[in-house]
């Protein structure tokens, strides 16, 4: 049986990622993207589903930390034997080119007195389908496990005995001893690639993490955390392309043993304005560029094609299927990869897009002569489809409404061209655009307020609210102050929050006939902070962050939700939205850079 969502630590090398729990097993690993087949998928099922497993032969005392700013993790076993320390990481690309390698190492370090390990190697390939074929390295120096197109290699110089379809070893560490383990991952039809040298590759990747963060320009008060959610951002970015996946897992669920789990595996062009801003108001300008000029080659293309969602590559094809052979998280079915969402119909991707181009020439990214061209193009398809009912920013699968806040992304969209022009930046159709902006703002205004309350709602004709409703202050659509405002804040106060933290939307029956019971949405709970911040109550909103910051488990990682009846964390894990939420939060508070006044003000 997986560990606690909240027992597991991330490493990556910024084309994939591994979930460690705190026991010592390697539990999550798709290999060589973050969107291949799993070669570790315990997470989903049990061991025989693939782990990779290294710990004290005896119980002992856990205690673990990322070294320094990185996503080196060390993890300390201590014990009546002794004290040894386990250092994983995935180092940055070390082979040659085009071969298509990416190595994980495990070094297990001696600390005191003399400690017995253990080892164990499930491979399994295609999400714990394939059982590989393994045969011995030269030399005995490891095994090479070839099934398909993949083959991985694992180098040791502890004695590796096969054992029911796994690989085992016993070993025992002295202090002041260090014992490798690398594991390399290769095309199987290529020759076995040359060994790296695991304990230089360390401090290559030490250099490597600490020149980055070095870059960050933010020395608030929740440095450490903000900090360590723009590590996160960053291993779950495939450089390659400059692609941020939402998650590196798929079909952990929204709540334990319910049937709503999703693959968030690609890249959602709703996260795009406020990762932007997270990375751009924390100094990291390249990683900002790199997102933008994705979303750019994502969505190139004739505008009525455009996605809610894409592949790290720009893939539009995400078919959906099912894993049946997986028993899911603590039996959480179904298993799902692919998602089927990419191809439905969500408005407020279209005022994303502009905003992030918006915010990107404000922030003086490199320009690009094309991205206007392509936003013309969006608007005058966007012109066409406004007033069209569609699937909203929740990606439900029960049909589709006049959702507010995908209105008010329409508004957003046109709102941000007008602006671009204004400025000078560009040429348009500038008194058309006025018009149907004044035209959508009216028509949000007078069909999407609940005539008893005075508040906004989910959607037209609906007594519904929805999260994304604190959105639109923020967005710059009505001052946080404006009376409709205050009663919508208000009113989510009261009926969508458990213990203070933000439901996505009121929990009904739908029509897909799947039950909307989940816990609370953490990047909606960060929202808050920031709607209370521009309603100038800083006090309100820091206690909220400082609660939202006891929520991280002991690295500081989020996942998508958390369940305050039992204590846990649930949805995917970590969940790039809710660390995006957070940075953008700690910015807000601390009144120097804040994402939400620029964007509210349109600036």
């Amino acid at each position: 049986m997986p560990s606690r969502i909240e027992d597991y630590a991330l490493i990556g090398d910024c084309e994939t990622a591994a979930l460690i729990s705190r026991s010592g097993s390697i539990d999550w690993l798709c290999w060589p993207r973050f969107d291949s087949g799993a070669c570790f998928a315990a997470l989903l099922g049990e061991a025989e589903n693939g782990r990779w497993s290294i710990a004290p032969v005896n119980p002992a005392e856990v205690t673990r930390r990322y070294i320094d700013e990185s996503l080196i993790l060390e993890t300390r076993y201590r014990n009546a034997e002794g004290e040894v320390s386990v250092i994983d990481f995935m180092p940055f690309q070390e082979h040659e080119p085009g071969q298509g390698t990416s190595d994980l190492v495990r070094l297990v370090v001696g600390r005191r007195g003399t400690v017995a390990m253990q080892m164990e190697l499930v491979l399994r390939f295609d999400y714990g389908a394939s059982v590989p074929w393994v045969q011995r390295l030269d030399g005995n120096s490891g095994i090479a496990a070839v099934a398909g197109p993949d083959k991985v290699v694992l180098r040791s110089a502890v004695q590796l005995n096969g054992k029911d379809k796994t690989t085992v070893a016993q070993f025992a560490v002295k202090a002041g001893a260090t014992i490798p383990f690398v594991l390399t991952h290769q095309p199987s039809h290529l020759p076995i690639v040359d060994p790296i040298d695991p304990e230089a590759s360390l401090e290559r990747t030490k250099k490597s993490w600490k020149d980055w963060a070095g870059k960050c320009n933010y020395e608030g008060p929740w440095r450490e955390a903000v900090m360590r959610s723009l590590v996160t951002l960053k291993g779950l970015t495939y450089r390659p392309t400059g692609g941020i996946v939402a998650a590196p897992t798929t079909s952990l669920p929204e709540k334990l043993g319910g049937m709503r789990n999703w693959d968030y595996r690609h890249c959602w062009i709703r996260d795009a304005t406020l990762t932007l801003l997270s990375l751009m108001h924390t100094g990291y300008f390249e990683e900002a560029n790199d997102w933008r000029t994705w979303l750019l080659r994502a969505v190139a293309g004739s505008p009525d094609q455009i996605q809610i969602m894409y592949g790290i590559g720009g893939e539009r094809r995400l078919p959906e299927m099912q894993l049946d052979w997986l028993p899911g998280y603590e039996g959480s079915l179904p298993v799902r990869i692919g998602n089927a969402a990419a191809g439905q119909l969500q408005l407020d991707v279209f005022g994303e897009l502009m905003d992030a181009f918006f915010q990107g020439r404000k922030g003086d990214l490199s320009p690009d002569t094309t991205a206007w061209r392509l936003q013309i193009a969006v608007l005058h398809h966007l012109e066409s489809i406004w007033e069209e009912p569609d699937e909203g920013i929740w990606e439900t699968r029960g049909g589709r409404q006049h959702f507010t806040f995908s209105k008010v992304m329409a508004w957003v969209a046109f709102d941000r061209a007008i602006k671009t022009i204004e400025e000078g930046g560009a040429s348009g159709p500038l008194d058309r655009w006025r018009a149907i902006r004044h035209k959508i703002h009216d028509d949000v205004c007078e069909r999407a307020v609940d005539p008893i309350g005075g508040h906004f709602v989910q959607a037209y004709g609906s007594s519904a609210l929805d999260a994304s409703l604190l959105l639109l202050p923020q967005v710059g659509f009505l001052p946080a102050d404006d009376p409709r405002i205050v009663a919508t804040v208000s009113e989510i106060q009261k009926r969508l929050t458990v213990d203070g933290l933000v439901l996505r939307y009121d929990h009904v029956e739908s029509e897909d006939g799947l039950p909307h019971d989940e816990g609370v949405f953490l990047a909606c709970s960060f929202w808050l902070v920031d709607v209370l911040v521009l309603q100038e109550k800083l006090g309100e909103a820091r206690e909220l962050f400082e609660r939202l910051l006891k929520l991280r488990n002991d690295v500081g990682l989020l996942s998508e939700e958390y369940d305050p009846a039992s204590q846990r964390m649930v949805g995917n894990f970590p969940q790039a939205f809710s660390h995006v939420g957070l940075i953008n939060s700690a910015l807000n508070l601390s009144r120097a850079h804040s994402p939400a006044r620029q964007r509210a003000k349109g600036d």
